[in-house]
């Protein structure tokens, strides 16, 4: 399914920038900041479908009603791309310097336009934040075995992503670019519905999950029984605090381990009678329960620190885009498509992947210990790393960009300039192997940290990342121009100072690796006990005791 869905969405986050610019006569920038926008909606709404999926509804019933929605997104794009009255006049053929005089879509086919793409933004968010979870709850972390293979799903999750997206870049933008738009939006409809067809094939092999309850609730709740019992000592020892063992015999149930961090959040698990009534959830929480609220607030700072990554990644799908249609298309003859060139990094992960699961991560375990190799912050760091390295390789291929069009009076030609699109592929490859570093690291390591009630919207939380990061985009776009006096305002790449830019986020990246050591250095992974009840019943019961004992006293 996720091969099928990411198919459709990256060749529409690759491409559209085109049908805004081209099809809705939008200006350069704005077509730059709309669908950076439509891509951080499509990631942020992910915390909406995780939320859903872990509060009400069931992973598999999330992925199959947000798929939906994304369904429907795209009928509606692929009715305005057939009716030529839903969109205006195209603006081809004029010159770059006089864009600005064609007419923009009216407010009406500007309505429809965003209709079609929020559905879409909608539905692939509520997909993205499930069918993770979904997955990996096929496997039994507290199995040693399984816990190696949940390890390796995440990252053949990523090689799917990857397969889809090769696909969609390079088979579905030669559609849109030479057999029109229309068809590109059939193509992403029938893999929309096909993928939905599929997962729902499955669904008597899958392991289902429960609806758990609202995270966001047992947060609240951990927060006002702390502020409740804040003139209370906190005990030394963690037996003395309130945790309730699950009492159908034989059933395995996750219990987290207390940690030192966060201290005063302990003050909700201190028993305490009132009149001889039984506390409620506002007044008592469990041990799990705080430290679930303590692991979701150490993610805060992990989030805040891989954002500027992905603003990065929106300029390889904006800007570099658009370097893209002013360059040489030509391999053997054959015109590659602009937005195609993502190709060669999705084609480098493609072989990068295996390697990764089948040599590296076995000889790392050898050598470390750890199931996965490395640790997943480790994981993430390399590939921030790597991004700044993008970056500075992104402004030294633009300088030369711009040389060859000064050199060949071409500033403001609409030809394509004597220089290769493929001097694009080296940031974009090196930016590849940077994503599967820390995606996978950022979703295996939510999954893996999260606890069993949240494993939904914790998979949403890392694709957040990806939201703040693609608005963060649009944002420092914005301010450069005003701040630099126009670096990126000019409507003609050839006239921009796209380079200065990037080197700008180089060394903005550098400046944000540094935060993330400190943040990676603080976190502290959770440490689960899973017991079984008939084991720990007795000591419970014991426990208990000594509590109301100590409370009497």
């Amino acid at each position: 399914m996720e091969g099928l869905e990411n198919m459709a969405f990256i060749s529409n986050a690759i491409s559209l920038v085109t049908y805004f610019y081209g099809y809705m006569n939008f200006s350069l920038t704005k077509s730059a900041t709309t669908l950076t926008n439509f891509m951080g909606t499509s990631f942020l709404l992910a915390l909406f479908g995780g939320f859903l999926s872990d509060t009400y509804l069931s992973r598999f019933k999330t992925a199959v009603l947000f798929a939906s929605f994304e369904l429907l997104g795209y009928v509606t794009l692929t009715v305005q791309a057939h009716l030529h009255q839903l969109r205006p006049i195209p603006c081809k053929g004029v010159a770059a310097d006089q864009m600005n005089q064609c007419d923009e879509a009216t407010g009406g086919q500007q309505a429809i336009l965003f209709a079609g793409l929020y559905l879409v933004a909608l539905g692939t968010s509520g997909v993205k934040s499930s069918l993770p979870s979904l997955g990996a709850n096929q496997f039994d972390e507290n199995d040693p075995k399984e816990a190696v293979q949940l390890s390796s799903f995440f990252n053949w999750f990523l090689f799917s992503l990857t397969s889809g997206a090769l696909m969609g870049v390079t088979f579905v933008v030669w559609i849109s670019t030479n057999k029109g738009w229309e068809w590109s939006f059939i193509i992403c409809t029938l893999a929309v519905f096909f993928a939905i067809l599929f997962l729902c094939m499955g669904k008597s092999l899958y392991r289902h999950d429960s609806p758990q309850g609202s995270p966001i609730t047992r947060f609240a709740q951990v927060f006002v029984a702390a502020i409740r019992n804040r003139e209370l000592p906190i005990p030394e020892s963690s037996h003395e605090l309130h945790e309730i063992y699950d009492k159908k015999a034989g059933k395995q149930c996750e219990i987290i381990k207390r940690t030192d961090q966060f201290r005063l959040l302990d003050k909700a698990s201190i028993i305490r009678t009132e009149n001889g009534a039984s506390p409620g959830p506002w007044r008592l929480c469990t041990v799990t329960q705080i430290e679930e609220t303590k692991i979701f607030i150490r993610m805060l700072p992990i989030i805040l620190s891989t954002v500027f990554m992905n603003t990065c990644l929106a300029q390889l799908q904006t800007f570099t885009i658009q370097q893209s249609t002013t360059m040489d298309t030509n391999l053997l003859g054959f015109n590659v498509p602009g937005p195609s060139v993502p190709a060669i990094p999705l084609l480098f992960m493609f072989a990068l992947i295996p390697i990764y699961d089948r040599v590296f991560v076995p000889l790392a375990r050898k050598i470390t210990g750890i199931p996965t190799g490395v640790r997943h912050l480790q994981r993430i760091g390399v590939g921030l790393v790597l991004s700044a390295i993008s970056m500075a390789v992104a402004g030294v291929v633009e300088t030369q960009r711009k040389s060859t069009a000064i050199k060949h009076n071409m500033v403001d030609s609409t030809e394509p300039l004597p220089m290769s699109v493929f001097w694009l592929g080296f940031q974009y490859a090196i930016f590849g192997a940077a994503d599967m570093f820390t995606l996978v690291g950022l979703l295996e390591f939510f999954y893996s940290e999260s606890s069993a009630g949240m494993k939904s919207l914790s998979t949403a939380i890392s694709w957040s990342s990806l939201a703040f990061g693609y608005f963060l985009s649009t944002v420092t776009v914005e301010i450069v121009n005003k701040l630099s006096g126009g670096w990126l305002a000019n409507n003609n790449l050839n006239r921009d100072k796209l380079n200065y830019f990037y080197w700008l986020l180089a060394g903005l990246s550098i400046v944000n690796f540094g935060f993330y050591l400190v943040c990676a250095s603080w976190y502290k992974y959770k440490k689960v006990e899973v017991e079984e009840v008939k084991q720990v019943e007795n000591s419970s019961q014991h426990d208990n005791k000594g509590k109301m004992e100590m409370v009497g006293v």
